[in-house]
């Protein structure tokens, strides 16, 4: 099966200009609150992780047309009948049919807090010294990913420099998929904006982002 994410717009045209509102509202809806709530108590449970979560939404065939919590919405779905914790049928009624399956953890409103501080922590300890340094030129991978991947497709097969060492990270491209979190050093790279779209980019731009290791190779 091919891995097709929708999710990867970065640098595409045809989507129109991004308009910040400074009053935009969190949730629109009373329903968009509860789908994240229980996307994130889910996540609590062990049932999958941040990663698997992303993968769900960004592989949904209708991914372009739903708004955003919509896409939360169908995802969650996704998964609740993928591991089995709902049921089709269940779906259809709109109500629950079958005896809840146990779960190993349960999140109580008094964790919450705490659970919401640390799910952000990603970081874990190094076990091997970085290949790169600050200052160093690198090329990104220019293949395209069968997989979950956060390497944008705009900065695939451009060279750019090492701005900062971020430390090493759970790996979202194989926590996605159930592989583990195979930690690896983050850096942030800088590309200069005609490096990546040509002489479309206004002089002087530059785009830093957050690669992983394996998106790297050095320039010579």
């Amino acid at each position: 099966m091919i891995y097709r994410t929708h999710a990867d717009l970065g640098g595409r045209g045809g989507h129109g200009a991004v308009v910040p509102d400074p009053n935009e509202r969190v949730f629109h809806a009373d329903w968009e609150g509860r789908t994240h709530a229980i996307e994130v108590a889910m996540r609590f449970t062990g049932a999958w992780n941040v990663d698997m979560s992303r993968s769900a939404r960004e592989t949904l065939p209708d991914y372009a047309r739903l708004p955003y919590y919509a896409r939360w919405f169908e995802a969650l779905q996704s998964l609740l009948i993928e591991r089995g914790l709902i049921g089709q049928d269940e779906v259809a009624a709109g109500r629950m049919l079958h005896p809840a399956l146990p779960m190993a953890r349960l999140l109580r409103a008094e964790q919450v807090g705490a659970w919401a501080a640390q799910v952000r922590l990603s970081e874990r300890p190094a076990t091997s010294p970085s290949r790169f340094k600050v200052g160093e030129a690198v090329c990104t991978r220019s293949s395209q990913a069968g997989n979950h991947t956060r390497l944008p497709g705009y900065a695939r097969g451009k060279i750019g420099c090492i701005e900062q060492i971020r430390g090493v990270h759970v790996f979202a491209d194989t926590h996605a998929h159930g592989l583990g979190e195979q930690p690896q050093w983050l850096y942030s790279v800088v590309f200069d904006g005609r490096q990546l779209w040509g002489d479309e980019a206004p002089e002087g731009l530059s785009v830093a982002i957050d690669a992983w290791e394996p998106y790297l190779e050095p320039f010579a």
